[in-house]
């Protein structure tokens, strides 16, 4: 059985969208070194953010 860490043992990473420190998800363990954004509404404004600096 895997060994158990506290949160603050975690790696963290911090959003390219809201600039804040987000800490590393079991779901996110394959892809860990391409995930950028700490959630869905992060991604999503990112997007239209992006979006509308190419006009």
């Amino acid at each position: 059985m895997p060994k158990m860490r506290k949160k603050s043992e975690l790696p963290t990473k911090t959003c390219v969208v809201c600039g804040l420190p987000f800490a590393w998800r079991k779901k996110w363990a394959r892809d860990w070194d391409h995930v950028t954004h700490c959630s869905d509404r992060c991604r999503s404004a990112g997007k239209t953010d992006r979006a509308g600096q190419g006009k």
